[in-house]
């Protein structure tokens, strides 16, 4: 039975912990109802930066909400995928009218709400958080106390040596090895604090840059590392075994994988968990997807030895790998490549074209210019998409910029995907509105 807030019917959830044990009850009830429902069509969405059941529901309710009138007469069923994320107080919600949420203090001070994110995301670690926020309170002067900073944030987020945990949060891989290590916590913490505070000067117009702004960030992106390796966990861990399963017990259904920012990365990872010869997953939509625009190549532009962490899996889809993107996003056109460059690249702190610029053709992300270095890969733009049929396998990527440009620094319009023709992609994408056979 659908949640009363939810827009469509028939809904489900299913819950994952961080290790990507699904809720098993959750999990029976889907398998179930879907066969008895005779579901033929199952779209599957999993959020990004969210800290409760909440939030994600109402991001669902709203983007599910133009499904029924743009597929008429077709048995589709909705799921929720519910992770263990955490968001910024200062990031935006996708499903909040702006009106309603709360101006955020300015950095660097340690707001409530972040305060009970970290808490709820890292449990265990309370005395950790309660340092952090003192010395975002204090603002000492000391670089010592820029150092502590840091080594209480890597603390706070286990960085550990690479391990079988690694895969999940790195981009690219040599010979199975990830690449991507968190240099940003082998750096001296002041350098890097430095380096974010000029980024977020840039960004919002601030012409003196406070190294404990920078401190802040570094505090996010360290949590941006650990949701990154969180997303691929699930993602490969629960909820590709999950659809393996659907597989199983309803042999005809046709499941459709939707990921907003870092849902984006756990979708893309459910492939990864697929059971061999299972070909269930009949598309894939990527909603600013906050991951390597080079997640699926088999070879890198500047490192042939080297391939995406997620290398040919686009072909374990029966049907496109659709990825929407948008110019505006500011969080993935300069945070994006500025935090996957300290999580991966030991080289100097910045480079001669400007922050603006970092490495952005190395370290890009799929919502930002798309999918990168995979021969065939087709580029429209969102009202193409839209007025023709989708190819029908591959990569495309839709330049939804159009409609995905609302929102401030520092994010800019990396959540703004609440639009009808968004849904309509996904309906594109898995020709869901066609006729039943």
């Amino acid at each position: 039975m659908a949640e009363p807030a939810m827009s469509v019917t028939p809904y489900w959830e299913l819950t994952f912990d961080a290790d990507g044990d699904v809720d098993r009850a959750e999990r029976d009830r889907l398998l179930a109802q879907v066969a008895e429902r005779r579901v033929r069509d199952l779209v599957v969405f999993a959020h990004g930066w969210n800290s409760d059941r909440t939030g994600a529901t109402r991001l669902y309710s709203h983007f599910f909400a133009p499904f029924p009138e743009l597929t008429p007469g077709a048995r589709t069923g909705y799921v929720g995928v519910i992770w263990p994320s955490m968001r910024f107080s200062d990031e935006p919600i996708p499903n909040f009218p702006r009106a309603l949420a709360a101006e955020p203090p300015r950095r660097p001070a340690l707001d409530k709400d972040t305060r009970h994110a970290l808490l709820e995301s890292f449990p265990g670690r309370a005395p950790i958080v309660e340092q952090i926020g003192r010395l975002l309170e204090q603002q000492p002067g000391d670089e010592a106390e820029l150092a502590e900073f840091g080594r209480l944030v890597r603390l706070l987020v286990e960085v550990v040596a690479p391990g079988p945990q690694a895969l999940f949060a790195a981009d690219t891989v040599a010979e199975g090895v990830p690449q991507d290590e968190p240099v940003m916590f082998t750096r001296p913490a002041a350098e890097v604090c430095a380096e974010f505070a000029g980024a977020l000067a840039g960004a919002e117009g601030f012409s003196l840059p406070n190294p404990w702004d920078g401190a802040h960030e570094l505090l996010r992106q360290a949590a941006y590392y650990a949701m990154k390796r969180r997303a691929g966990t699930v993602g490969e861990r629960g909820l590709g075994r999950v659809v393996g399963e659907l597989a199983a017990a309803v042999p005809g259904v046709r499941v459709h994988l939707v990921g907003h920012s870092f849902g984006g990365r756990l979708v893309s990872f459910a492939l990864r968990g697929l059971p061999e010869g299972v070909r269930t997953v009949a598309s894939v939509t990527l909603l600013q997807g906050a991951f390597s625009h080079y997640a699926f190549a088999s070879r890198l532009p500047y490192d042939p030895r080297a391939g995406g962490v997620l290398q040919g899996q686009q072909h374990r889809v029966d049907g496109p790998v659709v990825c929407c993107h948008s110019r505006h996003d500011t969080a993935l056109g300069t945070f994006y490549p500025l935090a996957s460059r300290m999580a991966g690249d030991a080289q100097g702190a910045v480079e001669e074209s400007g922050v603006g610029q970092l490495l952005g053709v190395k370290w890009g992300a799929m919502g930002y210019d798309g999918v990168q270095a995979v021969p065939g890969t087709r580029a429209m733009p969102l009202a193409e998409a839209l007025s023709g049929p989708l190819p029908a396998s591959g990569c495309v990527n839709v330049d939804a910029a159009a409609v995905v440009c609302h929102g401030g620094p520092p994010a800019g319009a990396h959540g703004d995907i609440l639009h009808p023709e968004l849904a309509r992609v996904v309906v594109a994408a898995g020709r869901i509105a066609r006729p039943a056979a």
